[in-house]
C-alpha cells in the first residue's frame, strides 16, 4: 500500500488530467486540482488558477496547503495547442503555448520545491507528449514546448535529486479525449495506421503510470521519460 500524498495536478477538470485526478482518489490521496473553470472529480478540491500567472499559482498553492497540507505530489498537466503550419503561425500562437505547457509547468514546479524541500520528500510529474520527441507537422509550438519539459525533468533531477524529490515525463500519444473525439474519422484511421498497439489509449491507461510514479515503489526513478503511446514514439 503507498503512502496517502498531498497531490496537486495541473489542468484537472477534463481529459487526462481529470483522469489522473480520479485515480489518485480512488488510490485514497488527498487530491487538489487546479482549473480555469469548471471543476475536478467528486473527492478532490478545485482550486481556480491560471499556471501563466505566478500569484495565481501561488495563491492556489497557499489555499491547497490550509486545506489539505503541504503538496508532496505535484503532476503539472496543465497543457493547450495553437496548431498551425510554421509560415502561418503568429509570435503569440508560439509564445502563449510555451508560457501555459512550458512555463507554466516552471511555475508550478517552482512553487512546489519550497514544500518538498522542506518535506526533503516530493514527486514531480511533468506531462509531455509523444510529439515531444517525435515532432509533428503544424506543432512547432507544442512540440517545442514539450520537449523542452524533459530538459527540465533532467536539470530538476540533478538540482533536486540529493533531497528525495523525482522528476520525471510522461508522454503519452493518441489518448481518446475529447480532442480526438473531434478528428475526422479518415484522420483518425491515418493515425491509428501508425500506431503499433492499433488503438488509442483510455485516460486512465496514463493515469495509473502517472500515480505508479508517484508511489513509494518509484522513488529510484528520475529524469526518466516514459511513454504510454502503444509503441507510436519507438526509438525517439
Amino acid at each position: 500500500m503507498t503512502t496517502p500524498r498531498t497531490v496537486l495536478i495541473t489542468g484537472g477538470n477534463r481529459g487526462i488530467g481529470r483522469a489522473i485526478a480520479e485515480e489518485f482518489v480512488a488510490q485514497g490521496h488527498r487530491v487538489a486540482v487546479t482549473a480555469r473553470s469548471g471543476s475536478g472529480p467528486e473527492g478532490s478540491l478545485t482550486v481556480i488558477a491560471d499556471v501563466t500567472d505566478a500569484a495565481s499559482v501561488d495563491a492556489a498553492f497557499t489555499e491547497v496547503e490550509a486545506q489539505l497540507g503541504p503538496v508532496e505530489v505535484v503532476i503539472a498537466n496543465a497543457g493547450i495547442t495553437r496548431d498551425m503550419l510554421l509560415l502561418r503561425m503568429s509570435d503569440e500562437d508560439f509564445t502563449e503555448v510555451l508560457d501555459t505547457n512550458l512555463s507554466g509547468a516552471f511555475r508550478v514546479v517552482k512553487r512546489a520545491s519550497k514544500g518538498m524541500l522542506k518535506a526533503k520528500f516530493g514527486r514531480i510529474v511533468l506531462v509531455s507528449s509523444v510529439v515531444g520527441l517525435l515532432g509533428s507537422a503544424g506543432q512547432v509550438n507544442y512540440s517545442a514546448s514539450k520537449s523542452g519539459l524533459i530538459g527540465m525533468a533532467r536539470s530538476l533531477t540533478r538540482e533536486l535529486g540529493s533531497r528525495g524529490i523525482t522528476a520525471n515525463v510522461v508522454a503519452p500519444g493518441f489518448i481518446e479525449t475529447d480532442m480526438t473525439a473531434e478528428l475526422a474519422p479518415e484522420q483518425q484511421d491515418a493515425y491509428l495506421k501508425q500506431i503499433p498497439a492499433a488503438r488509442f489509449a483510455s485516460p486512465n491507461e496514463v493515469a495509473r503510470v502517472i500515480t505508479w510514479l508517484a508511489s513509494d515503489d518509484a522513488g529510484y526513478i528520475s529524469g526518466a521519460v516514459i511513454p504510454v503511446d502503444g509503441g507510436l514514439g519507438m526509438g525517439h
